[in-house]
């Protein structure tokens, strides 16, 4: 066993006395050390109870003959760290998880470990520190939210932020607006809707890192515990049979986890995170993978924000195990991948079937023929551009308009709320990337506002920065190179014709060559926007968004 380093032998006496001053016996000493990652805080709703589930995962390893010993790590929650300085964090947050549970499991040689996440950068974060330790790790979620309810609708988050804009245009009352507050998140999980934490965790089961349910069963249901329980003992069944995360997270595998990305219509930030989990497992993720799977795969599931269902309609029509059975029918799914189930992705979806399939929509009738996301190159964007087709009204997937330039998004949100951006207009967000940000932030509030304005039907939103999963509408992120790096979004000027063909897949800025190379003679990088602490050393290290926004070597 690993943990032998530190606990066995005549040399390791003094160790061992250590682990005796917190109260380990002797025989918990003896077994196997199983490492739980905690990502419990009082900051985030998605985390406000992992303390529950952590204890539920303690229940199952010392059931199934092993010691659990639990450590933190730090998370932020996307929605209050939104439209300020602390977003510049959010993305940044990913690699220090990634750090701290290797300096963890490496400086305290456990010999397994088990990963509770529940939140946006948080799972990507634990997922990366799993692929690059590989030994043997589950991952457990603290699961989602319930969707709220206001006079007699399903509403979440997201129906706040865009409410927001709706006061300003003076289409609602302030007083409607605190209602919808106190009733808008109605507990704790991670946000209702197909965001990118419950992308990141249904994509954990597809990727075979999770157990079945992982990323659907509601937080505040006693199968979530059960869950819990189960990835405790199932970690020490993997800990016996010597498997590991590398031999479940193949490119096979990786494959599955975006054809369900695909099908469930997730987060674009799915193509940052994945993309750096398989670089943590030595595999290449480009974007050219996405667009191919993307054209195959059909949009089954009509989620929040682009469509009225939430999570837990998800997790009762099947959840992703239905999914993954539902494309299989297609031979979209490769059934040979190994999964922390200890059984290959077909036999585990052996005999599932789709509960509701007016959720999880047949195979031979989706809700589009292409998958929900798509990724757009171009002038504007060589290396590439993503944007969640499926949230995109058919009026504004082929779209030409002016540009509308700011180099920061505090101004251009500014000008959405004063009503200077009028129909027809593309509002280009520069200087947001992984390096100009720096961190690259989420713009709900921009598209929110948008949406709230409603101009989402008409008005398109091209950015280096990257959106929440809760955005809809015409917003095209993760524009790479981004403007620090000079970019050609740096040189895009007011009033500027840009083309937008999301069903071509392309994206184009109506400018001669000629006049874009006097641009580039008179373009000079601007200061840096924040000149001390973690982020100046995370701009520095960081490279594009279209390689997953990882560090460089």
């Amino acid at each position: 066993m690993r943990s032998d380093l530190m606990k066995k032998g005549i040399e390791r006496a003094p160790h061992r006395s250590l682990f005796k001053a917190m109260g380990y016996t002797d025989l918990e000493i003896s077994r196997p050390l199983i490492g739980i990652a905690n990502s419990a805080n009082e900051i985030i709703p998605g985390h406000i109870h992992l303390n529950e589930i952590v204890r539920a995962v303690k229940a199952g390893v010392y059931a199934a003959g092993g010691t659990p010993i639990e450590f933190g790590t730090i998370g932020v929650c996307d929605g209050i760290a939104m439209n300020h300085l602390g977003m510049k964090y959010s993305l940044p947050s990913r690699e220090l998880i990634a750090d701290s549970i290797e300096i963890m499991a490496v400086a305290h040689p456990f010999d397994a470990l088990v990963l509770i996440p529940n939140c946006d950068k948080i799972i990507p974060g634990m997922l990366m520190a799993a692929l690059r330790l590989n030994i043997p790790a589950i991952v457990v979620s603290g699961g989602p939210m319930l969707a709220g309810r206001f006079k007699g609708e399903n509403i979440d988050l997201i129906t706040m932020f865009e409410a927001v804009g709706r006061v300003k245009a003076g289409r609602m009352k302030v007083r409607e607006l605190i209602d919808l507050e106190d009733s808008a998140c109605p507990g704790c999980g991670s946000c209702a809707g197909m965001f990118t934490a419950n992308s990141m965790n249904c994509l954990s089961e597809a990727l075979g890192l999770a157990l079945p349910g992982n990323g659907t069963i509601p937080a505040v249901s006693a199968r979530r515990k059960r869950l819990a329980k189960e990835a405790g003992g199932k970690v020490m069944e993997l800990l016996k049979k010597g498997i590991r995360p590398r031999d479940i997270a193949t490119l096979d595998a990786f494959k599955n986890a975006i054809a369900a990305d695909m099908a469930l219509g997730g987060s674009t930030n799915t193509v940052l995170h994945l993309p750096a989990l398989a670089h943590e497992a030595g595999i290449k993720l480009g974007l050219d993978l996405f667009d191919r799977i993307s054209k195959k795969t059909p949009h089954l599931c009509n989620m929040r924000p682009g469509g009225p269902h939430h999570l837990q309609n998800l997790d009762e029509a099947g959840g992703v195990p239905a999914i993954l059975a539902e494309l299989n029918k297609k031979g979209l799914i490769l059934v040979s991948p190994l999964t922390v189930t200890g059984n290959r992705v077909g036999e585990n979806i052996k005999g599932v079937k789709v509960l509701d399939n007016s959720v999880i929509r047949p195979a031979n009738n989706p809700y589009h023929r292409e998958g929900g996301i798509a990724i757009l190159k171009g002038n504007l964007a060589p290396q590439g551009a993503v944007v969640k087709q499926s949230a995109v009204s058919e009026k504004m997937l082929k779209n030409t308009g002016k540009a509308r330039v700011f180099d920061s998004e505090e101004e251009a949100v500014s000008a959405i709320l004063k009503s200077r951006i009028k129909p027809g207009d593309i509002v280009v967000i520069r200087y947001e990337g992984p390096k100009g940000g720096p961190g690259m932030r989420e713009m709900l509030t921009p598209t929110s506002a948008i949406v709230g304005m409603g101009l989402d039907k008409e008005v398109a939103l091209i950015t280096d920065g990257r959106f929440s999963g809760g955005t809809r509408g015409a917003a095209i992120g993760h524009v790479s190179p981004e403007a620090a790096e000079g970019g050609l979004i740096a040189l895009v000027k007011e009033g500027d014709s840009i083309e937008i063909d999301i069903p071509k897949k392309r994206i184009t800025l109506k400018v001669s060559e000629s006049e874009l190379a006097k641009r580039r003679k008179q373009w000079k990088p601007p200061a840096p926007k924040v000149k001390e602490g973690y982020l100046v050393r995370y701009s520095r290290m960081v490279t594009s968004a279209a390689t997953g926004a990882v560090f460089k070597k």
